[in-house]
């Protein structure tokens, strides 16, 4: 499921295009764990290429969620009423 301008309920368009990424490189990861579960008949290439690829990935994520996308989730939780 990714995230989109037409449903999203949070208006600063840089945290929505975070979020997007965010939610692209979780799809990635997702893939890449599917296929090394899956991936036995893999050769060893293949299999190299794959751990490789889920560690720039899991950086990439660990870079992608740092201070700065904490910030903005902040803001936006700042910016809901406080009803309820």
């Amino acid at each position: 499921m990714q995230i989109s301008d037409r449903t999203s309920f949070i208006k600063s368009s840089t945290l929505k295009t975070l979020l997007t990424e965010l939610g692209e490189e979780c799809q990635t990861v997702i893939q890449l764990l599917d296929k090394i579960k899956t991936g036995n008949q893999l050769n060893n290439s293949e299999k190299g290429d794959s751990l490789a690829e889920l560690l720039a990935a899991m950086i990439h994520l660990q870079t992608h969620c740092g201070e700065d996308l904490q910030t903005l989730i902040a803001e936006e939780l700042e910016q809901l009423p406080d009803t309820e």
